[in-house]
C-alpha cells in the first residue's frame, strides 16, 4: 500500500515531535514517498535561516537525515521487520547557497531493501552508503548540496 505524502508528513512530524525535537522544529513535509524514492521539503523560514539569509547548515544536515531515514523507515514498516535504521557517518558537499525551500531526494530504496533483507537473514549489522541530493527548485535544478551517509541496519534483539 502506497502511503500518501500527507499521511507521511503527519507520521514524520509526530515521530519527530516524540523522538527528534530538532527535526520537529524544522517542520519537514514529505513531497513523495515510494518504495524506491523519498523527497522531503524543508521551507526556508525564520526558523531555518542563517544570518545571511540562506538555509542553516544544521537544517540541511537534518533534511538529508530525514529524507534517507524516512525511506529506510518506510521500507522497514512495509515489510514489518524488526530492523533498526540509524545513520552513523555523513559526508557533505555544499555547492551553492540555498536561498529558498530545499527539497531533499533519496533514490536508494532498492539498496536499502537489500540491506534490510541481509540484516534480517544474517542477524549482523549491515552498513550501506545512502546518497541524498538537496536542490532548490525555485532557483533551478542544480543541487545545492550532496550528502553521502552510512546507513547502519541491525535486527532488533528479541
Amino acid at each position: 500500500m502506497k502511503i500518501t505524502p500527507f499521511r507521511a508528513t503527519l507520521f514524520i512530524r509526530a515521530f519527530a515531535l516524540r523522538y527528534i525535537p530538532a527535526l520537529a522544529f524544522c517542520r519537514p513535509s514529505v513531497v513523495d514517498l515510494s518504495a524506491s524514492r523519498s523527497e522531503v521539503k524543508i521551507a526556508l523560514s525564520r526558523r531555518t535561516k542563517n544570518h545571511v539569509g540562506g538555509m542553516y547548515i544544521g537544517v540541511l544536515a537534518t533534511g538529508a537525515d530525514c529524507a534517507g531515514g524516512m525511506l529506510a523507515m518506510q521500507i522497514v514498516r512495509e515489510r514489518d521487520m524488526p530492523v533498526v535504521p540509524l545513520f552513523k557517518d555523513m559526508q557533505a558537499d555544499f555547492l551553492k547557497r540555498p536561498d529558498g525551500d530545499v527539497h531533499f531526494v533519496c533514490e536508494d530504496g532498492d539498496a536499502i531493501k537489500a540491506g534490510v533483507e541481509q540484516a534480517m537473514q544474517s542477524g549482523e549489522r549491515v552498513n550501506l552508503p545512502v546518497t541524498v541530493v538537496a536542490a532548490v527548485p525555485s532557483i533551478g535544478p542544480e543541487p545545492v548540496a550532496r550528502f553521502k551517509m552510512m546507513l547502519s541496519l541491525k535486527k532488533k534483539k528479541a
